[in-house]
């Protein structure tokens, strides 16, 4: 059936669909049901407990509060999907102003990110996703911060659990006009699905890396930051509307939950947080220290799954190399010392060794090292001429036991190196520094290296995690896991593959700047320690940075009533 243009994805209340297998929240007398056929597993005495060994979760009835978390999420669900489709678009509206007037031609990206902010912001006032006006604002770096809590619930707020969530609010290009062009006008990057009848399946599956079957694309959203990771930023926003919400009946008993909407997370990746470790948590009191940072960034699997419980991810660094001749004209090259056909060498030479995977170290549970050219610039008086310096960058992803100081040397070693020195050129290999200021003006000066992290599996954060799944998404799916980008009944905790705010968290080991408590029950790796993280958002990591990039909103709404969950679960209240 041809859709009309303009046509919107159909955003029910409650999604449905075979093949992802969701159903409603449950009804009371359904509950009431599955708590009867409880008890009478347990013996027939309503209350009977049984040994975690005797018990099977799957009979467990839902709490009250899983109930009510889930009750509410599919209930702000359409209010969660109106503000995200909103925060894509925005940027249409200043891309093509004339700077003057006030357009920025980058507007969305990182360190543009302010007119999506400052609507988010305006936002959570107006759903009440804090108690009063001045638990939401802007730090000196740019980040929005906003805190939920519950003031009446007698704990003192030294004594409370601190929870982060944290999302980053950038995307990357646009590329408006290859959008356009590759989906035959059907979707824009910022309108997301313009004419239905334009996209196919195989157009899609070509670009994406997880289709759902067409009978349920109603419930994709298009657009630029869909994926990566809007979705996660606006499911904070909604999961702190139900805590409030929801404090009476314990959501927020002896916890703060303090959300970070960052930014610059695409272009310098945990920006935001390392801000916050370098000059807010230095002396700070254990009511701002975080025992456990939720970060919402894609945790989708094509292959494995959607909505899974990410406790790791490799570090990651750019090495800058400048191949640095002499200049000449083209038709005497013998006068010149080519920087480009001694650079390609090093090029050739580096791809070799990682295909042949030499000087990269696996590792079983985050994958092994990588390394590849991201980046490059040419210095040349000219196309007829020898050029003058040629630069390019390396993307290296480094895994358990490799280090930023050894993947430099490793560069610094190659052959061809040495023979484009022993030629008479210059050849510089180094950390780059990340120059630019924020929205707000803030420099950090960092180097462009951000260090990988895992969360052991056993946690007291990770079970937390599994029991909260279990709690308020498990009841309402029937997906399998490994059966493509479905949501599974199951929680899967696994890692990521890309990189993400989670970097901007570890500091040495030895730092005591920041006071930690015991209590925090902080992770220590090597010579770093870091709070207890991991990841839970909607969106499959490989279709982020795609054109035609999208996300299931099926997903979204259960990424909310995790996040209104933990906090409870965590805390240890029932």
């Amino acid at each position: 059936m041809r859709e009309p243009a303009g046509y919107t994805p159909r955003l029910p209340a409650t999604a449905s669909g075979p093949s992802r297998g969701f159903r409603s929240v449950r009804s009371r007398a359904d509950q009431e049901a599955m708590r009867a056929k409880a008890c009478r597993r347990g013996g027939g005495r309503p209350g009977l407990q049984r040994t975690a060994a005797q018990f099977d979760w799957r009979w467990m009835p839902m709490s009250k509060l899983d109930g009510r978390v889930a009750e509410l999420a599919e209930k702000y669900h359409p209010l969660a999907i109106e503000i995200l489709k909103e925060a894509i678009r925005i940027p249409a509206d200043y891309v093509d102003r004339p700077v003057e007037q006030g357009g920025d031609p980058r507007c969305g990206t990182s360190n543009h990110e302010f007119p999506r902010l400052d609507y988010l912001r305006k936002r959570i006032i107006e759903i009440g996703a804090v108690r009063d006006a001045k638990d939401v604002d802007f730090d000196a770096f740019g980040n929005l911060v906003w805190v939920v809590t519950d003031p009446n619930d007698a704990i003192p707020a030294d004594q409370k659990k601190v929870i982060y969530l944290d999302g980053h609010t950038d995307t990357v290009k646009p590329l408006r006009d290859v959008w356009l062009a590759k989906t035959n006008g059907g979707v824009d990057v910022y309108d997301g699905l313009l004419d239905r009848a334009k996209i196919t399946k195989p157009m899609l599956e070509k670009e994406l890396g997880w289709v759902p079957p067409e009978s349920e694309w109603d419930s994709l959203l298009f657009g630029r930051g869909s994926a990566d990771q809007l979705g996660g930023v606006i499911s904070q926003i909604v999961a702190s509307k139900i805590l409030l919400e929801l404090a009476p009946e314990g959501a927020l008993k002896g916890v703060i939950v303090r959300s970070y909407a960052t930014v610059c997370e695409e272009d310098n990746d945990g920006a935001g947080p390392m801000y916050v470790m370098r000059n807010v948590l230095p002396g700070a009191k254990p009511e701002l220290i975080p025992d456990v940072v939720i970060l919402t960034d894609s945790t989708g699997d094509a292959k494995k799954g959607a909505l899974g419980i990410y406790r790791g991810q490799r570090g990651r660094m750019q090495i800058e190399v400048t191949v640095t001749g002499r200049s000449s004209h083209g038709s005497m090259p013998w006068m010149g010392l080519n920087p480009l056909e001694f650079g390609a060498a090093i090029l050739k030479e580096a791809a070799e060794k990682y295909e042949k995977r030499d000087g990269f170290l696996d590792n079983e549970f985050l994958g092994h090292g990588t390394r590849t050219a991201s980046w490059a610039t040419l210095d040349t008086p000219s196309d007829c001429a020898v050029p003058a310096r040629f630069t390019f960058r390396f993307d290296r992803r480094l895994t358990i036991g490799e280090t930023p100081e050894q993947s430099v040397k490793d560069v610094e070693s190659l052959s061809s190196v040495a023979a484009a020195r022993a030629a008479g050129l210059e050849v510089t290999v180094a950390i780059p520094v990340y120059p630019d200021a924020s929205w707000k003006g803030y420099v950090l000066n960092n180097d462009q290296i951000y260090l990988g992290w895992v969360t052991p599996e056993e946690h007291p954060a990770i079970s937390a995690a599994v029991t909260a799944y279990k709690g308020v998404v498990s009841p309402h799916v029937n997906g399998v896991s490994g059966t493509g980008g479905f949501i599974p009944k199951e929680p899967r905790v696994d890692r990521w593959i890309f990189s993400t705010d989670g970097v901007g968290y570890p500091v040495p080991k030895d730092d005591t700047s920041i006071p930690v408590g015991k209590s925090k029950n902080w992770v220590v790796s090597g010579a770093y320690k870091h709070p207890a993280m991991f990841g839970f958002a909607p969106g499959i990591e490989q279709n982020t940075h795609k054109i035609a990039e999208c996300v299931d909103v099926r997903e979204v709404r259960h990424c909310i009533a995790f996040l209104a969950r933990f906090p409870s679960v965590f805390a240890g209240n029932a």
